[in-house]
């Protein structure tokens, strides 16, 4: 039986069919790209119960001293939206598909003015950029911030430097550095985002105990 006649055009048809459709789907993926999963995005905030507890500060006497918060700095490492976690010794890492809603520095300086307020030590505290005329400076450092899997369940560890210094003559007058460690429940993002709040709340609480102390011991202004 004789081959048909048009068989080299009917292959050269099929390939350019072929080739077509192949050119097709092709563009169907560069239009309907891969679903991009958005990360978890977390943040740091208050604990309701210990704001309940500060809900009554005590009013400071207007003779009590002022206070600003100048904005709270990242130490390397500690300075993005990621959230860090370590498996070994110097080494960071971030989570993939989890981050912060803000840098943890950024977040952190709300908290520190709000639990400063509530201790009724303070005539007035507010952020840097309030324009309150004040007698005293809070200068804080995030040393660290991150989800310890080196043992078994996993830690979240926060380090805050503070120092308080005059705000008229500039001097340093005492700094302290603050250090809590809280095991997560479950040893995931997750887990880390719910102790590195506990961290948060202990060390503020920690923080504005140690302002109203130093605040205790500074001069007065002069009553008008």
């Amino acid at each position: 039986m004789k081959p048909p006649i048009f068989t080299g055009t009917r292959r050269t048809l099929i390939g350019i069919t072929a080739t077509l459709s192949m050119t097709l789907v092709g563009g169907c993926a560069a239009l309907f790209p891969n679903e991009v999963i958005p990360p978890a995005v977390y943040v740091l905030d208050g604990s309701p119960a210990l704001l309940e507890a500060n809900a009554h500060a005590v009013v400071a006497a207007a003779t009590a001293p002022a206070l600003i918060v100048n904005p709270t700095r990242s130490a390397p490492g500690f300075d993005s939206q990621h959230i860090v976690y370590v498996r070994v010794a110097h080494q960071l890492e971030h989570f993939a598909h989890n981050e912060w809603a803000d840098t943890p520095a950024r977040m952190l300086t709300p908290l520190i003015v709000s639990a400063i307020e509530r201790t009724g030590r303070f005539r007035a505290a507010g952020a840097s950029t309030s324009g309150i005329a004040a007698e005293l400076r809070l200068d804080t450092e995030v040393l660290r911030l991150q989800q310890d899997f080196g043992e078994t369940p996993s830690r979240v560890s926060l380090t805050l430097r503070a120092t308080l210094s005059d705000n008229t003559t500039r001097q340093v007058i005492s700094w302290q550095t603050f250090d809590e460690t809280v095991p997560a429940a479950s040893d995931d993002p997750y887990g880390g985002v719910v102790a590195a709040n506990v961290a948060v709340q202990q060390v503020m609480a920690q923080l504005a105990r140690y302002c109203a102390g130093v605040a205790a011991s500074h001069p007065r202004p002069a009553a008008p």
